[in-house]
């Protein structure tokens, strides 16, 4: 008895030691909206030992405050700091997460071993893995204290089952002005193992004048990453909030961004990648259920640091060239292990898309597979979109409604003057609303592929662009636009690495922003271009109460159709070349009655304005 009694004391004492050798690491403030890391201590392994730490080990970390439960996905993380010290082997292992409930939070921890478990559908019946399986705790989170454009003074941007998204906290809808270009914008010499097929390697050094000195926490290796931050540190200084990128284009048009560990050493790559008659890097060159840790931990730090200028972060996980590549074209082992590994690494973060592809050409059934796959596995349910081929884009009315999780469209048109912008959004605005699920929707590359968006100094005004894509997508209920720069101009889809060569340009965005944000409730606004007489005017109106007119040219001629309750409404002008305040036209005051005019703009009757009518 006395023996049993001293082994059991024996195992207690062993399993508590144990117990305080794996107690976690806790990164970050302890606040709300903030990015919080637990770090774990559990087997030492390498990116390439031969028991797969990335498929053959599953961590998951469950989440409760109250009612609120997530379940978050972990990753190997080598020796935790590996953006710094490029370390490819350790015991750490990391959960991000962003809470989004000031109070006490309670977390348990699964961690699992076997084969194939991290994309298993069944994991209750799996093996322990040890080490921190089954561990609890708690931490206790506070408000945020940031304020202004920064994400975390604003919450989770969600879908609400509406037109717009809209941040969490702030419960502002959100409007995004920003670039689709260059696509391969993480082709990038300062990340690890990054590589220069083709001639493509970015260095933004056009972006060295932008980088500030608050950003230097978000630097790696004694200071690399500053161009690009710098980079996007330009972007929000002109008012614009979104940028996008692709994370795997192993086989597409630059063959520089992916995630994963090469077979061969990188200048092999960069030659067998440069033949274009020989397209199959994906399929020689790669170890496709591994990752290269320190290169996306870099990808974190330039994504974080984008989060504190108010960024959106649109993911483009695959262009038309790799979405056949992972398990050819069957999504399976490889196509679910990468969504894993990004949503685990960049999930957290509050205001993104994921899009499921550019240019996606897969078969439908597969979208659909990918699509719920990646909605079950993101416990925050971020904005769902995917992106089509410009003549392709009936493929959305197998998606819409009920018939997948997408959240939205990622529009593609075609049209070089930007003619079919406004029409598209329409369409698909209204056949998503018919469906009872609205999506939110977003044109993400107007124009010709290779005119697009020019720069300055081959279009200075850049009016069709302003006009046609820019207000006729905001005027039909888009939600946003991300400019295209062509493939057949300087600083292209490819080449591009100064943004200042559409400076002027960005101002007008940021008059578009200004107007919408201060001074419509756009939200509650519906496009109606029936209500004028015009055929180069588009209306947005919440009927009764406020109209925007948008005219493109002849605004001096325009009748509006108000309605006939008598009330008196008042009429106001903006220039969206300049920007500004509002401004008095001909006619400051209107009683409704049927189709009235507008009187004329304050000056230039050739160009084109926008005209607020508001009810007294």
């Amino acid at each position: 008895m006395e023996q049993r009694l001293l082994i059991l004391l024996l195992t207690f004492f062993a399993c508590f030691s144990c117990k305080e050798q794996n107690e976690i690491r806790i990164d970050g403030e302890l606040k709300k909206w903030h990015r919080i890391t637990l770090n774990f201590e559990g087997p030492e392994t390498s990116e390439m030992d031969v028991d797969n730490p990335f498929l053959n080990y599953r961590l998951d970390v469950t989440f409760k405050n109250g009612a609120k439960t997530y379940i978050i996905p972990g990753f190997y993380a080598a020796d935790g700091n590996a953006a710094v010290t490029s370390c490819t082997s350790g015991n750490v292992w990391q959960v991000r997460f962003t809470p989004d409930t000031v109070g006490n939070w309670v977390y348990s921890v699964s961690f699992k071993k076997g084969e194939n478990i991290a994309v298993s559908q069944v994991v209750s019946g799996a093996s322990s893995a040890g080490f921190m399986d089954g561990n609890t705790g708690t931490f206790t989170v506070t408000e945020s204290d940031k304020t202004g454009i920064d994400n975390r003074a604003k919450g989770r941007l969600q879908y609400v089952g509406e037109s717009y998204l809209k941040f969490a906290d702030s419960q502002k809808y959100f409007i995004k002005l920003g670039v689709d270009a260059p696509e391969n914008l993480l082709a990038y010499n300062d990340f690890d193992m990054s590589t220069n097929a083709l001639g493509l390697q970015k260095d933004w050094q056009p972006h060295a004048m932008d980088f500030e000195e608050r950003a230097s926490p978000y630097l790696w290796q004694g200071g690399k990453g500053k161009n690009l931050l710098g980079a996007i540190n330009y972007l929000a200084s002109e008012g614009l909030n979104v940028f996008s990128f692709l994370t795997f284009n192993v086989d597409g048009d630059d063959r520089n961004i992916f995630p994963y560990l090469l077979k061969v050493p990188v200048e092999e790559y960069e030659l067998y990648a440069s033949i274009k008659k020989n397209k199959d890097a994906w399929g020689t060159m790669f170890h496709r259920t591994r990752f290269d840790v320190s290169k996306l931990d870099q990808w974190e730090r330039v994504f974080e640091y984008a989060e504190t200028k108010g960024m959106f972060l649109h993911f483009k996980t695959h262009e038309t060239e790799t979405d056949h590549l992972m398990d050819k074209g069957v999504f399976g082992i490889e196509g679910k292990l990468y969504y894993r590994e990004l949503i685990a690494r960049f999930g957290h973060h509050l205001s993104m898309n994921w899009n499921l592809g550019e240019e996606n050409n897969q078969p439908i059934e597969e979208v659909k597979k990918v699509a719920h796959y990646v909605s079950n596995l993101d416990a925050y349910n971020s904005h769902l979109v995917i992106h089509t081929f410009p003549n392709q884009d009936d493929r959305y009315a197998k998606l819409v409604g009920s018939q997948s999780p997408l959240t939205g469209a990622s529009l593609q048109l075609s049209h070089p003057e930007f003619r079919d912008v406004h029409s598209r959004v329409l369409k698909w605005r209204e056949k998503s609303n018919t469906t009872g699920k609205k999506w939110a929707l977003a044109v993400d590359e107007p124009g010709k592929a290779d005119i697009a968006l020019l720069s300055d100094d081959e279009d200075p005004e850049h009016n069709y662009a302003r006009s046609r894509a820019m207000w006729g997508t905001l005027m039909a209920g888009g939600y946003g636009v991300e400019w295209y720069f062509g493939y057949a101009s300087p600083n292209s889809d490819l080449t591009c690495q100064d943004f200042r060569s559409r400076d002027m340009f960005w101002d007008q965005n940021k008059y578009a922003l200004n107007f919408f944000n201060k001074n419509i409730p756009f939200w509650d606004m519906e496009p109606n271009d029936s209500l004028t007489l015009d055929s180069v005017s588009y209306c947005f109106a919440k009927q009764g109460e406020i109209y925007v007119v948008y005219a493109e040219s002849n605004a001096d001629k325009i009748k509006l159709d108000i309605g006939a309750s008598g009330n008196i409404f008042e009429i106001k002008w903006y220039d969206p070349r300049n920007g500004g305040g509002l401004q008095d036209g001909s006619i400051a005051l209107v009683k409704a009655n049927g189709s009235v005019d507008l009187g004329r703009p304050p000056t230039a009757l050739d160009k084109d304005w926008v005209i607020l009518v508001k009810r007294k």
